[in-house]
């Protein structure tokens, strides 16, 4: 355990009602219990309800300041808090650490990042440097190479993500954010085989474009709005996501090998059979659930796989889900090893 310690978190966004961010609300929660106190800089605060040794600091984007006042508050946040922290977590942002991270080697902080995209750049290599240890939840990350990288568990949370009675009719969900990176397109044009072969399912879709992307999201609607029985939602808060899991039977996801999207634990850890082209869970999963992220074929026959798995089967494969979620990727068991990180050991 970590008590005693003190930590600063550099992050995005402090806000549950983000429908991509909202995650990291429950993350600061676990942690609180923990550290002796968090100091939280964030780009964007919102809306949250945190324990009371948890301070959070924004550096105003909800107020639509100048990226050169971002800056100015960085500096001022990590110096005038510089005796109230004993060590750093970077979560994704690797700026964070390029802007303060000679700083707080000179300050003696031990330094974490969090960063668990594919690609990465000699901002990357120089970011992790800095860092002390460099976190990743998938072995095909881009800095899963660096010598001082330690595979973490995705962090969900299998109190709010939970397993319940299945629904009563199969229903596909593809949740997350409209954008070629989530591969919407390969998923509707597998859609569109399912319906050339007669398989009526209903589909919903879960998401909002990255702003100034829309375009690609407008077209994919245009393109894909004759297929039958397909609704498009916008994003939801991240507290309703549970419900959407709940409802559905199987949740699709297309984002390559290289990042664990958390979507995928959460649908595992809530009962959906889960058909994804993330290589991590082929081990949970078969290769029947496993597919080519740009073929349409190789998804469409994925989700037929997962319609034609009678009950046995599927109660067989919710459980064994939910039990790998729980084994290797809920929240607590994050927190545990990220705060073991602080002492110099691993869990």
């Amino acid at each position: 355990m970590a008590r005693g310690l003190r930590l600063l978190i550099c992050t995005q966004a402090v806000d549950r009602n983000d429908p991509i961010l909202g995650f990291f609300h429950s993350w600061i929660e676990e942690f609180a219990e923990r550290f002796e106190h968090i100091h939280v800089v964030c780009l964007k605060e919102g809306d949250h309800h945190l324990p009371k040794n948890v301070s959070v600091h924004s550096l105003g984007k909800e107020s639509n300041v100048s990226r050169a006042k971002y800056i100015l508050r960085f500096y001022r946040y990590i110096f005038s808090l510089q005796k109230e922290y004993d060590a750093v977590f970077v979560h994704m942002n690797q700026e964070y650490l390029l802007l303060g991270g000679k700083f707080w080697r000179i300050f003696g902080k031990r330094t974490v990042l969090w960063r668990n995209h594919k690609k990465g750049s000699i901002l990357t290599r120089i970011a992790a440097l800095f860092a002390h240890v460099v976190c990743c939840t998938s072995p095909e990350a881009y800095v899963a190479k660096f010598r001082k990288a330690v595979q973490m568990p995705i962090g969900i949370d299998t109190i709010s993500f939970k397993l319940g009675l299945p629904p009563s009719e199969d229903s596909i969900l593809f949740l997350g954010r409209l954008d070629a990176v989530k591969n919407p397109d390969i998923f509707l044009e597998a859609i569109g085989n399912l319906r050339k072969n007669g398989i009526s399912t209903s589909v919903h879709i879960y998401g909002d474009p990255t702003p100034g992307r829309e375009n690609f999201a407008t077209e994919l609607k245009k393109r894909f709005v004759s297929l039958s029985n397909l609704s498009f939602h916008p994003a939801v808060l991240h507290a309703e996501t549970a419900g959407l899991y709940s409802r559905s039977s199987i949740f699709v996801n297309l984002t390559p090998s290289g990042s664990f999207d958390k979507t995928i634990g959460e649908a595992m850890a809530s009962g959906c059979i889960v058909v994804v082209a993330n290589e991590v869970v082929r081990g949970i999963l078969g290769d029947a659930l496993i597919v080519d992220p740009t073929s349409a074929e190789s998804t469409a026959r994925g989700i037929m796989n997962a319609l034609r798995m009678d009950k046995i089967s599927r109660e067989r494969l919710r459980d064994s889900e939910r039990k790998y979620v729980e084994r290797e990727h809920s929240l607590s068991s994050l927190a545990e090893k990220l705060a073991a990180l602080y002492k110099g050991t691993q869990i």
